[in-house]
């Protein structure tokens, strides 16, 4: 059956992509981004399909949306927080308001949006969310704590977010690329304008590494979208679901790394309760 897909940040990217092959296969899709234009370019030849204008960080023009999609289509089955951006720099290279600004948008922004669907999904007993978040949101890089520390967030809040929803019916699913080949680390990102040289080795290594593959990175955003359209159909969505093969690695690196201090380290870890004073003694 034909779903009914609300995705935010439409205007280039996965959102963009995954908006069009669900419209190529069918489904209906109500696309949004900050300029309209770019969100009805998306949806233009087919009817059944809704373009909005969303600033994520708008607490009215979210509820203008929300209440827009429910009036033309009585529910909403899919939700895709996508919008968001990214910030280059060392943490102490790091503009504090500029900083605060993505959190707006990559946090807080996704946080509204889903609590503002949230009621009509505890209605229907049913429904899914995917937040495009990043293999950054697991595993952190030297340059890009910040923007690293959002998708944290978003993780953190989506696993307690699972568990609060899994017995309503309710599917999450947080969907963590590598490097795509979209504006990310291009046009689309923010970069401090402080330089501290002690970093040139480690952040600023990096940052010049990712600048230099943008726009000829391995990941596909229009293979990535098949693979989300596919899970969305699964009865049993994963929670985690990585996105290329360099997420996939990095992940498995995390969790030996995770493994590893946890057998190094488990004596200490384990022995911190009442009644284990005498292993310190």
């Amino acid at each position: 059956m034909s779903k009914i897909w609300f995705i935010t940040g439409t205007s280039s990217g996965f959102g963009k992509n995954l908006a069009l092959e669900l419209l190529k296969q069918g489904e209906t899709v109500i696309a949004t981004a900050r300029n309209l234009e770019k969100a009805q370019e998306i949806v233009e030849g087919h009817p059944n399909s809704l373009a909005l204008a969303l600033n994520v960080t708008s607490e009215i023009e979210i509820e203008q949306a929300v209440k827009q999609t429910i009036e033309h289509y009585g529910h909403i089955d899919v939700l895709v927080n996508n919008a968001g951006y990214g910030y280059f720099g060392a943490v102490e290279e790091s503009d504090t308001a500029a900083v605060r600004q993505m959190f707006e948008t990559n946090f807080w922004g996704l946080s509204s949006i889903t609590n503002a669907f949230l009621p009509y999904f505890r209605k229907q007993k049913s429904g899914h969310i995917i937040n495009i978040t990043s293999i950054g949101g697991l595993d952190g890089s030297p340059g890009f704590g910040y923007y690293n520390a959002t998708k944290f967030a978003v993780e953190g809040l989506m696993t307690a977010l699972s568990k609060e929803l899994s017995p309503l019916g309710i599917k999450v699913t947080n969907v963590e690329p590598g490097p795509f080949r979209t504006l990310w680390a291009g046009s689309s990102a923010f970069k401090a304008s402080k330089m501290i040289s002690d970093y040139d080795s480690t952040a600023h290594k990096t940052i010049e590494t990712t600048e230099g593959f943008s726009g000829s990175q391995t990941g596909s955003p229009e293979l990535a979208a098949k693979a989300i359209i596919e899970v969305s159909r699964s009865s049993e969505p994963p929670l985690h679901l990585l996105m290329g093969q360099n997420a996939f690695g990095r992940a498995k690196l995390k969790v030996d790394k995770l493994q590893e201090d946890m057998r190094k380290w488990s004596e200490i870890s384990t022995h911190v309760d009442y009644g284990d004073e005498n292993f310190w003694s």
